[in-house]
Protein backbone atom coordinates (compact mmCIF):
# COMPACT_ATOMS: atom_id res chain seq x y z
CA UNK A 1 0.00 0.00 0.00
CA UNK A 2 1.44 3.67 -0.60
CA UNK A 3 2.01 4.81 2.35
CA UNK A 4 2.52 8.66 1.16
CA UNK A 5 0.12 11.34 0.93
CA UNK A 6 0.53 14.06 -1.86
CA UNK A 7 -1.30 17.14 -2.08
CA UNK A 8 -1.33 19.83 -3.47
CA UNK A 9 0.14 23.34 -1.97
CA UNK A 10 -3.33 25.01 -1.92
CA UNK A 11 -6.38 22.87 -1.06
CA UNK A 12 -9.89 24.07 -0.75
CA UNK A 13 -11.55 24.51 2.53
CA UNK A 14 -15.22 23.99 2.66
CA UNK A 15 -16.37 25.25 6.27
CA UNK A 16 -19.96 26.91 5.51
CA UNK A 17 -20.49 26.19 1.70
CA UNK A 18 -23.84 24.12 1.42
CA UNK A 19 -26.79 23.29 -0.56
CA UNK A 20 -26.50 24.05 -4.04
CA UNK A 21 -24.61 26.81 -3.98
CA UNK A 22 -21.91 25.41 -2.06
CA UNK A 23 -21.96 22.17 -4.49
CA UNK A 24 -21.49 24.52 -7.38
CA UNK A 25 -18.38 25.99 -5.43
CA UNK A 26 -16.91 22.28 -5.27
CA UNK A 27 -17.45 22.00 -8.82
CA UNK A 28 -16.36 25.09 -9.79
CA UNK A 29 -12.57 24.62 -7.60
CA UNK A 30 -12.53 21.27 -9.16
CA UNK A 31 -12.85 23.08 -12.47
CA UNK A 32 -10.47 25.43 -12.13
CA UNK A 33 -7.72 23.46 -10.75
CA UNK A 34 -8.16 22.43 -7.05
CA UNK A 35 -7.62 18.51 -6.28
CA UNK A 36 -8.07 18.75 -2.42
CA UNK A 37 -11.36 19.02 -0.59
CA UNK A 38 -11.52 19.25 3.29
CA UNK A 39 -14.68 18.91 5.13
CA UNK A 40 -15.88 17.77 8.17
CA UNK A 41 -18.79 16.16 10.19
CA UNK A 42 -19.42 18.97 12.21
CA UNK A 43 -19.44 21.06 9.33
CA UNK A 44 -22.76 18.92 7.94
CA UNK A 45 -21.86 19.74 4.48
CA UNK A 46 -20.40 16.58 3.41
CA UNK A 47 -23.28 15.91 0.82
CA UNK A 48 -22.66 19.35 -0.50
CA UNK A 49 -18.90 18.28 -1.06
CA UNK A 50 -20.11 15.09 -2.46
CA UNK A 51 -22.47 16.63 -4.69
CA UNK A 52 -20.05 18.81 -6.25
CA UNK A 53 -17.00 16.20 -6.62
CA UNK A 54 -19.71 13.86 -8.18
CA UNK A 55 -21.34 16.70 -10.67
CA UNK A 56 -17.21 17.11 -11.58
CA UNK A 57 -16.78 13.49 -12.34
CA UNK A 58 -19.99 12.92 -14.31
CA UNK A 59 -18.62 16.47 -16.93
CA UNK A 60 -15.63 14.71 -16.93
CA UNK A 61 -13.70 17.65 -15.29
CA UNK A 62 -11.59 15.41 -12.94
CA UNK A 63 -11.35 11.70 -12.63
CA UNK A 64 -12.09 10.62 -8.85
CA UNK A 65 -9.17 9.13 -8.35
CA UNK A 66 -6.95 12.31 -8.72
CA UNK A 67 -8.89 14.50 -6.18
CA UNK A 68 -8.07 13.87 -2.17
CA UNK A 69 -11.09 14.04 -0.05
CA UNK A 70 -10.63 14.39 3.45
CA UNK A 71 -12.99 14.52 6.08
CA UNK A 72 -12.67 14.65 9.99
CA UNK A 73 -14.31 12.67 12.62
CA UNK A 74 -16.37 15.19 15.43
CA UNK A 75 -15.74 14.74 19.05
CA UNK A 76 -18.99 12.86 19.74
CA UNK A 77 -17.75 9.89 17.40
CA UNK A 78 -14.35 9.20 18.95
CA UNK A 79 -15.76 6.36 21.06
CA UNK A 80 -13.79 3.58 19.59
CA UNK A 81 -17.15 1.82 18.78
CA UNK A 82 -18.23 4.92 17.13
CA UNK A 83 -15.78 5.69 14.43
CA UNK A 84 -16.63 2.59 12.08
CA UNK A 85 -20.24 3.67 11.87
CA UNK A 86 -19.75 7.25 11.55
CA UNK A 87 -17.23 6.82 8.87
CA UNK A 88 -19.63 4.57 6.54
CA UNK A 89 -22.23 7.35 7.32
CA UNK A 90 -20.12 10.15 6.38
CA UNK A 91 -18.94 7.51 2.99
CA UNK A 92 -22.76 7.31 2.11
CA UNK A 93 -23.08 11.28 2.87
CA UNK A 94 -20.30 12.07 0.59
CA UNK A 95 -21.37 9.58 -2.08
CA UNK A 96 -18.02 7.50 -2.01
CA UNK A 97 -16.67 3.94 -0.95
CA UNK A 98 -13.43 5.05 0.33
CA UNK A 99 -12.49 8.72 2.06
CA UNK A 100 -8.93 9.96 1.09
CA UNK A 101 -7.98 11.10 4.72
CA UNK A 102 -9.57 10.97 7.49
CA UNK A 103 -8.71 12.82 10.54
CA UNK A 104 -9.41 13.01 14.49
CA UNK A 105 -11.02 16.04 14.33
CA UNK A 106 -10.09 17.16 18.61
CA UNK A 107 -8.31 15.27 20.83
CA UNK A 108 -11.27 15.63 23.27
CA UNK A 109 -14.81 14.16 23.63
CA UNK A 110 -14.12 10.05 23.15
CA UNK A 111 -10.79 10.25 22.16
CA UNK A 112 -8.79 7.17 23.38
CA UNK A 113 -5.81 7.76 22.26
CA UNK A 114 -4.69 3.45 22.05
CA UNK A 115 -8.24 2.11 21.21
CA UNK A 116 -9.65 5.05 18.65
CA UNK A 117 -6.38 5.23 16.99
CA UNK A 118 -6.76 1.37 16.59
CA UNK A 119 -10.57 1.85 15.04
CA UNK A 120 -8.81 4.30 12.59
CA UNK A 121 -6.06 1.96 11.88
CA UNK A 122 -9.12 -0.99 11.62
CA UNK A 123 -10.42 1.06 8.61
CA UNK A 124 -7.55 1.82 6.40
CA UNK A 125 -6.79 -2.14 6.87
CA UNK A 126 -10.15 -2.85 5.54
CA UNK A 127 -9.60 -0.43 2.50
CA UNK A 128 -12.07 2.38 3.69
CA UNK A 129 -9.85 5.20 4.41
CA UNK A 130 -6.66 6.08 2.69
CA UNK A 131 -4.84 7.81 5.27
CA UNK A 132 -4.74 8.85 9.10
CA UNK A 133 -4.65 12.46 10.08
CA UNK A 134 -5.03 14.18 13.59
CA UNK A 135 -6.09 17.62 13.77
CA UNK A 136 -5.63 20.55 16.56
CA UNK A 137 -2.89 18.36 18.11
CA UNK A 138 -0.21 19.54 20.35
CA UNK A 139 3.51 17.78 20.30
CA UNK A 140 3.25 15.80 23.14
CA UNK A 141 -0.75 14.28 21.37
CA UNK A 142 1.23 13.74 18.21
CA UNK A 143 4.43 11.90 19.65
CA UNK A 144 1.44 9.33 21.37
CA UNK A 145 -0.62 9.23 17.93
CA UNK A 146 3.12 8.47 16.14
CA UNK A 147 3.92 5.86 18.25
CA UNK A 148 0.10 4.32 18.42
CA UNK A 149 -0.75 4.16 14.77
CA UNK A 150 0.12 1.04 12.78
CA UNK A 151 -0.62 3.43 9.80
CA UNK A 152 1.93 6.38 9.17
CA UNK A 153 0.76 9.55 10.17
CA UNK A 154 -0.31 11.15 7.54
CA UNK A 155 -1.08 15.01 8.30
CA UNK A 156 -1.32 17.14 10.93
CA UNK A 157 -4.44 19.86 10.15
CA UNK A 158 -4.09 22.89 12.62
CA UNK A 159 -4.53 26.67 12.28
CA UNK A 160 -1.79 28.33 11.12
CA UNK A 161 -1.59 31.87 9.60
CA UNK A 162 0.39 35.45 10.17
CA UNK A 163 -1.64 35.88 13.03
CA UNK A 164 -1.02 32.66 14.64
CA UNK A 165 2.24 31.16 14.31
CA UNK A 166 3.09 27.44 15.47
CA UNK A 167 6.71 27.04 14.12
CA UNK A 168 7.48 23.92 16.49
CA UNK A 169 4.30 22.22 15.29
CA UNK A 170 5.91 22.43 11.35
CA UNK A 171 8.95 21.75 12.64
CA UNK A 172 7.58 18.21 14.10
CA UNK A 173 5.99 17.30 11.22
CA UNK A 174 9.18 17.69 8.81
CA UNK A 175 10.85 15.62 11.32
CA UNK A 176 8.59 13.04 11.49
CA UNK A 177 7.69 13.45 7.41
CA UNK A 178 4.12 14.02 7.64
CA UNK A 179 1.92 17.21 6.49
CA UNK A 180 1.02 20.30 8.41
CA UNK A 181 -2.22 20.87 6.53
CA UNK A 182 -2.81 24.87 7.76
CA UNK A 183 -6.55 26.10 7.90
CA UNK A 184 -7.52 29.66 8.50
CA UNK A 185 -4.62 30.72 6.34
CA UNK A 186 -5.93 34.20 5.76
CA UNK A 187 -6.98 34.52 9.37
CA UNK A 188 -10.48 35.18 9.07
CA UNK A 189 -10.27 38.07 6.92
CA UNK A 190 -7.54 40.16 9.43
CA UNK A 191 -4.29 39.43 7.28
CA UNK A 192 -5.36 42.37 5.38
CA UNK A 193 -5.51 44.81 8.24
CA UNK A 194 -1.74 43.50 9.26
CA UNK A 195 0.68 46.37 8.29
CA UNK A 196 3.51 43.59 7.66
CA UNK A 197 1.47 41.70 4.88
CA UNK A 198 -0.01 44.45 3.20
CA UNK A 199 3.61 46.32 2.90
CA UNK A 200 4.69 42.62 1.54
CA UNK A 201 1.47 42.84 -0.72
CA UNK A 202 2.61 46.45 -2.23
CA UNK A 203 5.64 45.20 -3.14
CA UNK A 204 4.74 42.37 -5.12
CA UNK A 205 1.57 44.84 -6.31
CA UNK A 206 -0.64 41.90 -4.99
CA UNK A 207 -3.06 41.14 -2.32
CA UNK A 208 -2.79 40.66 1.46
CA UNK A 209 -4.19 37.45 1.09
CA UNK A 210 -1.94 35.86 -1.74
CA UNK A 211 0.89 37.05 0.17
CA UNK A 212 -0.73 35.16 3.49
CA UNK A 213 -0.83 31.87 1.56
CA UNK A 214 2.86 32.15 -0.25
CA UNK A 215 3.79 32.89 2.86
CA UNK A 216 2.90 29.35 4.30
CA UNK A 217 3.12 27.30 0.82
CA UNK A 218 6.97 29.05 0.96
CA UNK A 219 7.39 26.81 3.95
CA UNK A 220 8.67 22.89 3.74
CA UNK A 221 6.01 20.55 4.59
CA UNK A 222 2.96 22.62 4.68
CA UNK A 223 -0.17 22.94 2.53
CA UNK A 224 -3.39 25.04 3.12
CA UNK A 225 -6.60 25.16 2.54
CA UNK A 226 -8.36 28.69 2.85
CA UNK A 227 -12.27 28.65 2.10
CA UNK A 228 -13.64 30.80 -1.26
CA UNK A 229 -16.76 30.17 -3.35
CA UNK A 230 -16.56 32.89 -6.31
CA UNK A 231 -14.78 31.65 -9.05
CA UNK A 232 -12.05 35.03 -8.93
CA UNK A 233 -11.39 33.97 -5.28
CA UNK A 234 -10.65 30.18 -6.13
CA UNK A 235 -8.87 31.33 -8.91
CA UNK A 236 -6.72 33.91 -6.90
CA UNK A 237 -5.87 31.42 -3.24
CA UNK A 238 -4.85 28.41 -6.24
CA UNK A 239 -2.26 31.17 -8.12
CA UNK A 240 -1.10 32.81 -4.81
CA UNK A 241 1.47 29.49 -4.21
CA UNK A 242 3.63 30.34 -7.10
CA UNK A 243 4.06 34.07 -5.95
CA UNK A 244 8.04 34.71 -4.29
CA UNK A 245 8.83 36.05 -1.47
CA UNK A 246 12.18 36.75 -0.79
CA UNK A 247 14.05 36.51 2.73
CA UNK A 248 13.12 39.98 3.82
CA UNK A 249 9.36 39.51 2.80
CA UNK A 250 9.38 36.03 5.04
CA UNK A 251 11.10 37.46 8.10
CA UNK A 252 8.53 40.76 8.24
CA UNK A 253 5.31 38.50 8.62
CA UNK A 254 7.90 35.76 10.59
CA UNK A 255 8.22 38.92 12.82
CA UNK A 256 4.62 40.03 13.69
CA UNK A 257 4.26 41.17 17.13
CA UNK A 258 0.65 39.99 17.35
CA UNK A 259 -0.88 36.38 17.92
CA UNK A 260 -5.43 35.95 17.46
CA UNK A 261 -5.83 32.42 17.37
CA UNK A 262 -9.29 32.03 15.59
CA UNK A 263 -10.30 28.82 17.44
CA UNK A 264 -8.77 28.08 20.77
CA UNK A 265 -9.61 24.85 22.59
Amino acid sequence: MDTTLPLPAVGLGTMGLDGDEGAAAVETALEVGYRHLDTAQVYENEATVGAGLAAAVEADIVVRDDVTVATKTWIDRLDPEDVRPSTAASLDRLGLDAVDLLYVHRPRGGYDPKDTLAAYDALVADGLVGHVGVSNFELDQLDEAIRLLDAPLAAHQTEYHPLFRRPALREHAVEHDYLLVAYSPLAGGRVSEVEAVRAVAEKHDTTPEAVSIAWLTDKAGVVTIPKASSERHLRANLAAADLDLDAEDRERIDGIDREEELFPE
